[in-house]
Protein backbone atom coordinates (compact mmCIF):
# COMPACT_ATOMS: atom_id res chain seq x y z
CA UNK A 1 0.00 0.00 0.00
CA UNK A 2 1.30 3.38 -1.25
CA UNK A 3 1.75 6.16 1.79
CA UNK A 4 1.69 9.69 0.86
CA UNK A 5 4.29 12.53 1.76
CA UNK A 6 2.58 15.49 3.02
CA UNK A 7 4.62 18.90 3.81
CA UNK A 8 1.54 20.09 5.27
CA UNK A 9 2.09 20.44 9.45
CA UNK A 10 1.00 17.63 11.53
CA UNK A 11 -2.25 19.34 12.77
CA UNK A 12 -3.93 18.27 16.24
CA UNK A 13 -7.24 16.62 16.84
CA UNK A 14 -9.83 17.97 19.27
CA UNK A 15 -9.69 15.05 20.94
CA UNK A 16 -5.96 15.55 21.20
CA UNK A 17 -6.62 19.35 22.45
CA UNK A 18 -9.07 18.94 25.52
CA UNK A 19 -7.70 15.70 26.41
CA UNK A 20 -4.08 15.98 26.93
CA UNK A 21 -1.78 14.07 29.15
CA UNK A 22 -1.20 16.73 31.25
CA UNK A 23 -4.57 16.99 32.17
CA UNK A 24 -4.97 13.63 32.83
CA UNK A 25 -2.33 13.94 35.22
CA UNK A 26 -4.42 15.87 37.12
CA UNK A 27 -3.28 19.46 35.84
CA UNK A 28 -5.83 22.23 35.04
CA UNK A 29 -6.09 23.94 31.86
CA UNK A 30 -4.88 27.52 33.38
CA UNK A 31 -2.01 25.38 35.14
CA UNK A 32 -0.75 24.07 31.89
CA UNK A 33 -1.51 26.92 29.57
CA UNK A 34 0.58 28.89 31.57
CA UNK A 35 3.47 26.39 32.31
CA UNK A 36 3.26 25.82 28.15
CA UNK A 37 3.61 29.94 28.06
CA UNK A 38 6.51 29.61 30.32
CA UNK A 39 8.61 27.38 27.89
CA UNK A 40 7.75 29.66 25.13
CA UNK A 41 8.65 32.80 26.91
CA UNK A 42 11.92 30.93 28.01
CA UNK A 43 12.71 29.28 24.96
CA UNK A 44 12.31 32.92 22.91
CA UNK A 45 14.46 34.49 25.48
CA UNK A 46 17.10 32.02 24.77
CA UNK A 47 17.26 31.96 21.42
CA UNK A 48 17.74 36.21 21.25
CA UNK A 49 20.42 35.37 23.81
CA UNK A 50 22.26 32.82 21.53
CA UNK A 51 21.44 35.09 18.85
CA UNK A 52 19.85 32.44 16.47
CA UNK A 53 17.27 33.55 14.05
CA UNK A 54 13.62 33.97 14.32
CA UNK A 55 12.80 30.88 12.27
CA UNK A 56 15.14 28.44 14.50
CA UNK A 57 12.94 30.21 17.80
CA UNK A 58 10.20 29.56 16.22
CA UNK A 59 10.57 25.96 15.58
CA UNK A 60 11.33 25.58 18.65
CA UNK A 61 8.48 26.60 20.14
CA UNK A 62 6.36 24.75 17.88
CA UNK A 63 8.45 21.21 19.02
CA UNK A 64 7.63 22.25 22.81
CA UNK A 65 4.22 22.75 21.87
CA UNK A 66 3.60 19.30 20.06
CA UNK A 67 6.53 17.49 22.50
CA UNK A 68 3.64 18.51 25.45
CA UNK A 69 0.48 17.21 23.53
CA UNK A 70 2.01 13.96 23.63
CA UNK A 71 3.76 13.72 27.13
CA UNK A 72 2.81 15.34 30.38
CA UNK A 73 4.29 18.59 32.34
CA UNK A 74 4.09 16.30 35.05
CA UNK A 75 6.44 13.92 34.02
CA UNK A 76 8.58 16.08 31.64
CA UNK A 77 10.53 19.47 32.55
CA UNK A 78 9.87 22.34 31.33
CA UNK A 79 13.39 23.59 31.68
CA UNK A 80 14.70 20.26 29.99
CA UNK A 81 12.16 20.62 27.17
CA UNK A 82 12.39 23.97 25.94
CA UNK A 83 16.55 23.57 25.87
CA UNK A 84 16.05 20.18 23.86
CA UNK A 85 13.59 21.89 21.58
CA UNK A 86 16.25 24.84 20.86
CA UNK A 87 19.29 22.43 20.20
CA UNK A 88 16.79 20.28 17.71
CA UNK A 89 15.36 23.14 16.11
CA UNK A 90 18.55 25.01 15.65
CA UNK A 91 20.00 21.89 13.70
CA UNK A 92 16.45 21.57 11.28
CA UNK A 93 16.94 25.00 10.53
CA UNK A 94 20.71 24.60 9.89
CA UNK A 95 22.08 27.07 12.38
CA UNK A 96 23.35 24.79 14.88
CA UNK A 97 24.59 26.46 18.56
CA UNK A 98 27.25 25.28 20.61
CA UNK A 99 26.02 23.15 23.51
CA UNK A 100 28.61 25.16 25.71
CA UNK A 101 26.70 28.25 24.95
CA UNK A 102 23.13 26.72 25.58
CA UNK A 103 23.91 25.47 28.72
CA UNK A 104 25.30 28.94 29.94
CA UNK A 105 22.49 30.67 28.42
CA UNK A 106 19.50 28.19 30.13
CA UNK A 107 21.39 28.57 33.56
CA UNK A 108 21.26 32.02 33.01
CA UNK A 109 17.39 32.38 32.53
CA UNK A 110 16.67 29.68 35.03
CA UNK A 111 18.63 32.29 38.07
CA UNK A 112 16.77 35.34 36.55
CA UNK A 113 13.20 33.60 36.03
CA UNK A 114 13.44 32.74 39.49
CA UNK A 115 15.34 35.58 40.89
CA UNK A 116 18.25 33.95 42.13
CA UNK A 117 21.95 35.50 42.12
CA UNK A 118 23.20 35.28 39.12
CA UNK A 119 26.53 33.44 39.36
CA UNK A 120 28.12 32.38 36.27
CA UNK A 121 27.71 28.70 35.87
CA UNK A 122 31.50 26.50 37.01
CA UNK A 123 32.58 25.42 33.10
CA UNK A 124 32.22 21.47 33.59
CA UNK A 125 31.02 21.79 37.01
CA UNK A 126 28.16 19.47 38.25
CA UNK A 127 25.89 21.12 37.44
CA UNK A 128 26.98 22.09 33.91
CA UNK A 129 27.19 18.14 32.86
CA UNK A 130 23.46 17.84 34.78
CA UNK A 131 22.10 20.65 32.08
CA UNK A 132 24.50 19.05 29.55
CA UNK A 133 22.91 15.74 29.95
CA UNK A 134 19.46 17.35 30.14
CA UNK A 135 19.59 18.57 26.54
CA UNK A 136 20.54 15.00 25.21
CA UNK A 137 18.19 13.44 27.17
CA UNK A 138 15.37 16.10 25.93
CA UNK A 139 16.18 15.95 21.97
CA UNK A 140 15.81 12.11 22.20
CA UNK A 141 12.66 12.65 24.09
CA UNK A 142 11.20 15.19 21.85
CA UNK A 143 12.27 13.14 18.65
CA UNK A 144 10.36 9.44 20.14
CA UNK A 145 7.41 11.28 21.28
CA UNK A 146 7.12 12.95 17.89
CA UNK A 147 8.11 9.95 15.80
CA UNK A 148 11.53 11.83 14.18
CA UNK A 149 8.77 13.79 12.20
CA UNK A 150 10.52 17.69 12.77
CA UNK A 151 9.21 19.27 9.70
CA UNK A 152 7.44 22.35 10.19
CA UNK A 153 6.50 24.76 7.65
CA UNK A 154 6.41 28.12 9.33
CA UNK A 155 4.03 30.92 8.01
CA UNK A 156 6.54 34.19 7.62
CA UNK A 157 7.19 33.95 4.03
CA UNK A 158 3.94 33.05 3.44
CA UNK A 159 2.19 36.35 5.10
CA UNK A 160 5.31 38.42 3.17
CA UNK A 161 3.74 37.56 -0.35
CA UNK A 162 -0.06 37.97 1.23
CA UNK A 163 0.81 41.37 2.31
CA UNK A 164 2.55 42.13 -1.26
CA UNK A 165 -1.24 40.90 -2.56
CA UNK A 166 -3.14 43.39 -0.52
CA UNK A 167 -0.27 45.93 -1.46
CA UNK A 168 0.30 46.32 2.26
CA UNK A 169 4.31 46.09 2.03
CA UNK A 170 5.00 49.95 2.55
CA UNK A 171 1.88 50.71 5.40
CA UNK A 172 3.91 52.37 8.50
CA UNK A 173 2.61 49.22 10.68
CA UNK A 174 0.73 46.89 9.41
CA UNK A 175 4.04 44.70 8.37
CA UNK A 176 5.79 44.80 11.76
CA UNK A 177 2.31 44.52 13.52
CA UNK A 178 1.29 41.54 11.88
CA UNK A 179 5.28 40.39 12.65
CA UNK A 180 5.06 40.11 16.17
CA UNK A 181 1.24 38.89 16.29
CA UNK A 182 3.09 35.56 14.26
CA UNK A 183 5.87 35.56 17.33
CA UNK A 184 3.25 36.34 19.88
CA UNK A 185 0.55 33.58 18.43
CA UNK A 186 3.37 30.69 18.96
CA UNK A 187 2.24 30.78 22.84
CA UNK A 188 -0.88 29.43 21.98
CA UNK A 189 -2.11 26.67 20.07
CA UNK A 190 -2.83 28.22 16.94
CA UNK A 191 0.32 26.56 14.99
CA UNK A 192 -1.04 23.16 15.69
CA UNK A 193 -4.75 24.03 15.38
CA UNK A 194 -4.26 25.56 11.83
CA UNK A 195 -2.06 25.41 8.89
CA UNK A 196 0.58 28.65 8.06
CA UNK A 197 -1.39 29.79 5.25
CA UNK A 198 -4.32 30.73 7.64
CA UNK A 199 -2.42 31.68 10.50
CA UNK A 200 -0.32 34.63 8.07
CA UNK A 201 -4.50 35.44 6.73
CA UNK A 202 -5.48 35.87 10.70
CA UNK A 203 -2.18 38.30 11.80
CA UNK A 204 -2.49 40.54 8.29
CA UNK A 205 -6.37 40.48 9.28
CA UNK A 206 -5.58 41.56 13.12
CA UNK A 207 -2.98 43.95 12.10
CA UNK A 208 -5.29 45.80 9.59
CA UNK A 209 -8.17 45.61 12.28
CA UNK A 210 -5.92 48.09 14.68
CA UNK A 211 -4.58 50.10 11.99
CA UNK A 212 -7.79 50.87 10.83
CA UNK A 213 -7.09 49.24 7.41
CA UNK A 214 -10.41 48.52 5.37
CA UNK A 215 -9.63 45.17 3.39
CA UNK A 216 -11.05 43.93 -0.08
CA UNK A 217 -14.44 42.33 1.00
CA UNK A 218 -15.70 42.12 -2.96
CA UNK A 219 -14.61 39.61 -3.57
CA UNK A 220 -13.16 38.68 0.35
CA UNK A 221 -9.99 38.97 0.09
CA UNK A 222 -9.56 35.50 2.76
CA UNK A 223 -11.54 33.33 0.20
CA UNK A 224 -8.94 34.70 -2.72
CA UNK A 225 -6.33 33.46 -0.38
CA UNK A 226 -8.07 30.01 0.55
CA UNK A 227 -9.01 30.90 3.99
CA UNK A 228 -11.80 30.97 6.29
CA UNK A 229 -13.12 34.00 8.26
CA UNK A 230 -14.31 31.76 11.27
CA UNK A 231 -10.64 30.02 11.21
CA UNK A 232 -9.18 33.50 11.21
CA UNK A 233 -11.31 34.92 13.68
CA UNK A 234 -10.70 32.48 16.21
CA UNK A 235 -6.72 32.41 15.38
CA UNK A 236 -7.23 36.57 16.19
CA UNK A 237 -9.06 35.67 19.62
CA UNK A 238 -6.70 33.29 20.47
CA UNK A 239 -3.86 35.50 20.00
CA UNK A 240 -5.40 38.79 21.60
CA UNK A 241 -6.53 36.63 24.65
CA UNK A 242 -2.29 36.96 25.42
CA UNK A 243 -2.84 40.64 26.31
CA UNK A 244 -5.51 40.35 28.61
CA UNK A 245 -3.30 38.37 31.55
CA UNK A 246 -0.12 38.25 32.88
CA UNK A 247 1.95 35.91 32.96
CA UNK A 248 3.35 34.86 36.20
CA UNK A 249 7.06 33.65 35.71
CA UNK A 250 8.84 33.68 38.97
CA UNK A 251 6.06 30.95 40.24
CA UNK A 252 5.67 28.81 37.52
CA UNK A 253 7.84 25.70 37.59
CA UNK A 254 10.86 25.05 35.72
CA UNK A 255 12.27 21.60 37.32
CA UNK A 256 10.62 18.27 37.56
CA UNK A 257 11.26 19.10 41.48
CA UNK A 258 9.37 22.70 41.21
CA UNK A 259 5.97 21.24 39.53
CA UNK A 260 4.15 19.53 42.74
CA UNK A 261 5.03 22.46 44.99
CA UNK A 262 3.16 24.56 42.40
CA UNK A 263 0.24 22.64 41.87
CA UNK A 264 -0.42 22.05 45.77
CA UNK A 265 0.31 25.66 46.17
CA UNK A 266 -2.10 26.63 43.33
CA UNK A 267 -4.74 23.80 43.98
CA UNK A 268 -4.40 25.76 47.72
CA UNK A 269 -4.87 29.23 47.02
CA UNK A 270 -8.19 28.12 44.72
CA UNK A 271 -9.39 26.34 47.85
CA UNK A 272 -8.53 29.43 49.92
CA UNK A 273 -10.99 31.92 47.78
CA UNK A 274 -13.89 29.45 47.44
CA UNK A 275 -13.31 29.41 51.17
CA UNK A 276 -13.46 32.78 51.54
CA UNK A 277 -15.95 33.37 49.29
CA UNK A 278 -18.30 31.00 51.37
CA UNK A 279 -17.99 32.63 54.18
CA UNK A 280 -18.31 36.26 53.15
CA UNK A 281 -21.81 35.41 52.14
CA UNK A 282 -22.62 32.89 54.62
Amino acid sequence: MSQKLSLQNALLTLEQLQQTPSREDGITEEQEDNMRQLGCHFIQTAGILLKLPQVAMATAQILFQRFFYLASLRKFAVRDISMGSIFLAAKVEECPCRLTDLVNVVDHLCKRFQRKSLEPLQLYGEGYYELKNAVVIAEMQILKKLGFNVHIQLPYAIMVNYLKVLELTEHPTIPQRAWSLLNDGLRTSVYVCYQPPTIACSVIWLAAREAGVPLPTSPAWWDVLDSNLEDIENIAGHIKSLYYKDLPVTELPLTIDQVEPYLNKRQGDSISQRTGRVSRFS
